[in-house]
């Protein structure tokens, strides 16, 4: 049974931490060959199990040294029909493959949490295509039917809320929003945007957060932003503004490069974990509601324990 799933404590003014970049630090800095992003298709092995479970311990062992709650996102962004099917699972084995995953991170959290870290258990949902380009764009409904697919699975298990992370426009956010609600799961929407600060499809974030809780009578718990620099996004957030509010969550990239430069780029840009740490400060300091912090492409323990160090400051 979920623990957390009709009261989630990250909707308290607790500071949450969470992971980093899981795909980059598996690629370059554990050496894993990760084809199409897909971790995880690791659960296929012990070895692959144990690397998972040691990532997702060394974030917990922050959380827990600062005495902060842990939002324990799942390695199932790639875990959705299409992307399965390139490496060769059918659906029955796409099912077990995302049951396995919170059944991983449900253990997880029986050996590690606290009456002060307590840890919730998110089902991650990614995009159906690339998280950096629209293509093949769905109707709501036609994402509804999609998606609901994984969301099913996430809804018997152990998971505490649905998280659509790299989302990146806005009607496959209100079919995530639409299938969440019809498996009464409580979801989070995570969107990217440009260096402009603006969706892929040119849609401002203010517009396309009105627009999903318009459609959906406010139905996501809170927002996210994900896989962005915050000088991509920060100029936008203005403290006051009712959209505003309803973010909550920032997984930011280390890199300060464009999407396009990313998929173009052969190394890995992890820029400056400090200097990310102060962007997240500075953040926190105008909008302090915003309280899941962890940290995107490029990021690793190195950027989300200084981005602990910053916020946790901020805080005290």
């Amino acid at each position: 049974m979920s623990k957390y799933r009709s009261k989630l404590p990250q909707l308290s003014d607790r500071l949450f931490l969470t992971d980093g970049g899981l795909e980059t630090t598996l690629i370059f800095h554990e050496g894993i060959e990760l084809p199409y992003f897909a971790s995880f298709d690791l659960m296929k092995s012990k070895t692959g199990v144990a690397t998972l479970r040691a990532y997702y311990e060394r974030y917990i062992a922050m959380a827990k040294e600062n005495g902060l709650g842990f939002v324990l996102e799942a390695h199932t962004w790639r875990a959705n029909r299409d992307w399965a099917a390139k490496l060769g699972y059918s659906r029955a084995q796409l099912a077990d493959a995302n049951r396995a995953a919170i059944a991983l991170l449900a253990d997880i959290r029986r050996k590690h949490e606290t009456p002060r870290t307590q840890i919730v258990i998110s089902g991650n949902v990614g995009p159906r295509g690339d998280g950096y380009k629209v293509e093949n764009a769905m109707s709501a409904k036609e994402a509804a039917d999609y998606h609901g697919e994984q969301i099913a699975v996430f809804r018997d298990s152990e998971a505490d809320m649905v998280s659509a992370f790299t989302l990146n426009y806005v009607e496959e956010a209100l079919g995530v929003v639409r299938a969440a609600q019809g498996a009464n799961m409580p979801v989070v929407i995570s969107f990217t945007v440009e260096t402009d600060g603006r969706l892929p499809t040119g849609q401002t974030l203010k517009d396309a957060i009105e627009q999903v809780d318009r459609e959906t009578s406010n139905a996501p718990a809170y927002y996210m932003l994900n896989c962005a620099h915050p000088t991509h996004f920060s100029g936008a957030l203005r403290r006051g503004e009712a959209w505003v509010s309803r973010l909550r969550g920032i997984r930011a990239n280390a890199s300060t490069r464009s999407h396009a430069e990313l998929d173009a780029a052969p190394d890995l840009d992890i820029g400056n974990p400090a200097e990310l740490g102060r962007h997240y400060r500075d953040l926190r300091a105008r909008l302090p509601h915003v309280n899941v912090l962890g940290g995107c492409c490029g990021t690793d323990h190195r950027h989300v324990g200084e981005i602990c160090l910053a916020c946790v400051e901020v805080a005290a």
